[in-house]
């Protein structure tokens, strides 16, 4: 097993960033979502590491390198004081899937959000599709919430995502 780390990211890392969600390739077909601008990550790298109130990133590197990334941001359910969640996602480049490390990145990422903020609610969508990461979301504790239908439009048509969250004192008898 490789060792997993989540780091704030630099803007060294930026590039690499852009590189990858620039193609096809770099996303894979789940995460392609077209060419489009960038900015905003050199921006809040900048302003602050990516790491804000409101929202947050980190790079996952295994044995030392570059792997991928985890962000989140908060999500609102009623008045912003008080029905917020993290809403969070993750990419892990090609070479590094199916080798443990996105369990790996997602559940420190889960556990450091709990350790570090008051949120009580954390949540992640993913295409119904991904397999995958169906599979890793219920490993490290998440409940299936349901089909959020047409939610995200992505090469030429509409997909459905399914909802998955986990709960301070679920994590706490889970993680």
């Amino acid at each position: 097993m490789m060792n997993v780390e989540l780091r704030p990211l630099r803007e060294s890392d930026v590039a690499r960033m852009e590189e990858v969600l620039s193609s096809p390739e770099g996303t894979g077909e789940l995460q392609w979502f077209g060419h489009r601008n960038l900015q905003h990550i050199r921006e809040k790298v900048a302003a602050g590491g990516y790491l804000g109130p409101d929202d947050g990133g980190l790079i996952v590197e295994a044995d030392g390198a570059f792997a991928g990334w985890v962000s989140w941001n908060k999500r609102f359910w009623g008045p912003r004081a008080t029905s917020w969640s993290w809403e969070f996602g993750i990419l892990i480049i090609s070479a590094f899937r199916g080798k443990g490390i996105g369990t790996a990145a997602q559940r420190d990422l889960v556990g450091y959000l709990f350790a570090h903020t008051p949120v009580h609610r954390i949540q992640a969508g993913t295409d119904v599709k991904n397999l995958a990461e169906q599979r890793v979301l219920e490993k490290i504790g998440f409940q299936r919430e349901g089909v959020i239908r047409r939610a995200q439009w992505r090469m030429g048509e509409w997909h459905d995502q399914i909802l998955y969250s986990i709960l301070r004192e679920e994590w706490n008898t889970a993680g």
